[in-house]
């Protein structure tokens, strides 16, 4: 299962079920996807395809919705 958090233009921010404890979100569009930190500071952790542009353009939008992320990821991990 892979709960979308929301979505923005072509990227789709996302969970996966069973991941880590560590809370983050992953990100896909056509060109690629990356995978972002949110605790203690959001940070890139990983990606493919995509430019330094949109690693930028993500980060800002993951940092924009970090509250938002976080209590998501805090309801859908707490079940």
């Amino acid at each position: 299962m892979s709960p979308t958090v929301f979505r923005y233009k072509k990227y789709r921010f996302y969970f996966f079920s069973r991941e880590e404890a560590r809370p983050h979100v992953h990100v896909t569009s056509p060109d690629g996807e990356a995978k972002f930190w949110i605790e203690p500071t959001v940070s890139l952790a990983d990606y493919v395809g995509l430019s330094k542009k949109q690693l930028k353009e993500i980060q800002k939008l993951v940092e924009e919705h970090a509250s938002e992320i976080t209590k998501a990821w805090k309801t859908h991990f707490r079940s």
